[in-house]
């Protein structure tokens, strides 16, 4: 059984609207997610974009696993900034004794 990370490890709360894709309007995003506990670290590294392009992230999140929030998506931290999502990566070890999570990289 895969452990999840402890919720009272979660402080902040973030808002998150799944990006669905582009229109002939622009970006279409999904209902939002209210209220979704969350650890917010605003620091500054850089990371890969889903199309290879290096990019600065200026705010890592890291949530429960299943976290619906593809590349793309905007996220609404704490202070009530509003990002994009550059990248989703899902943190799985079956067997060890330690939390899986879903972290989440900012612009």
């Amino acid at each position: 059984m895969v452990n999840r990370v402890p919720g009272f490890l979660l402080r902040h709360r973030v808002r998150i609207e799944p990006y669905l894709g582009d229109s002939a309007y622009g970006p279409r995003y999904g209902e939002a997610a209210e209220n979704v506990p969350a650890l917010v670290a605003e620091t500054v590294r850089m990371v890969r974009a889903p199309d290879g392009r290096e990019i600065t992230s200026t705010a890592q999140v890291i949530t429960a696993p299943g976290l619906d929030c593809p590349p793309g998506s905007r996220l609404t931290l704490p202070d009530g900034r509003i990002t994009t999502v550059i990248s989703v990566a899902r943190h799985t070890a079956p067997g060890l004794p330690v939390p899986a999570c879903t972290e989440v990289s900012c612009e």
